[in-house]
């Protein structure tokens, strides 16, 4: 299997001017951690995550912190200040991030986050952002690995693609909170939706797609209102 195969093709990204704030909101309403930043032509030039956002409310608190810390520079640290109080994504992400093609083998995505201690890479075709794999993809990719397949990765990827379809256009589910894994035929979902409902939907959507041979959902439900973990 590769990043094709188990990566979340829907990401939520911003450009380089998207406000701080607006970040923070679509970290909440989408119940993701991080999002790439993204130019005009797709191109990856950044990621701001959760931890980006965060250690802007630790400076505005921790004054212990800043006193320490100045005993370690020289002066004022002119990026940390950046980082901290920048309004916009350009000033706040970490620029230049790791990314995969679209066809790098899974245990090559393993080495990579556990090399570099990172929780999710961007995957690009041709220089363009295409989706996303974060661990929990790569776990459950890793799992389906285990199951020799009864039918082509490709295959696999166009019933994969139709599924997704049919969940965003018809099912009343955003993909982005959802991972879809297919493989020989047989299809896993993650994630999280809103409600019973939803996840039923998932997997009428999933069972209504030729070449579908069974369909196994582990949706977990988060009351509407509550932020992601």
């Amino acid at each position: 299997m590769q990043a094709i195969d188990i990566m979340t093709p829907k990401v939520v990204s911003v450009g380089p001017d998207t406000e701080v704030r607006e970040i923070a909101q679509l970290l909440l309403n989408h119940r993701i951690s991080a999002v790439p930043v993204v130019d005009d032509e797709s191109k990856v030039l950044g990621i701001v995550s959760e931890g980006d956002l965060m250690r802007r409310v630790k400076d505005d608190n921790d004054h212990e912190r800043s006193w320490w810390l100045s005993l370690f520079t020289s002066g004022n640290n002119a990026g940390d200040y950046v980082k901290s109080h920048g309004r916009k994504a350009r000033e706040v992400m970490t620029p230049d991030p790791l990314t995969v093609d679209e066809n790098t083998p899974l245990h090559s995505i393993a080495r990579l986050l556990e090399k570099h201690h990172i929780k999710r890479v961007p995957v690009v075709r041709e220089g363009k952002l295409v989706g996303i794999v974060s661990r929990a993809n790569l776990l459950q990719g890793i799992a389906n690995a285990e199951v020799a397949p009864t039918q082509s990765p490709m295959d696999d990827r166009k019933v994969r693609d139709a599924i997704l379809k049919e969940v965003e256009q018809h099912a009343g589910v955003h993909t982005e909170s959802i991972s879809v894994i297919v493989d020989g035929g047989v299809v896993e979902v993650w994630g999280l939706v809103d409600s019973l409902e939803q996840k039923q939907a998932v997997t009428v959507a999933a069972e209504n797609v030729p070449g579908v041979t069974r369909v196994e959902n582990h949706l977990g439900m988060i009351p509407r209102g509550v932020g992601y973990l």
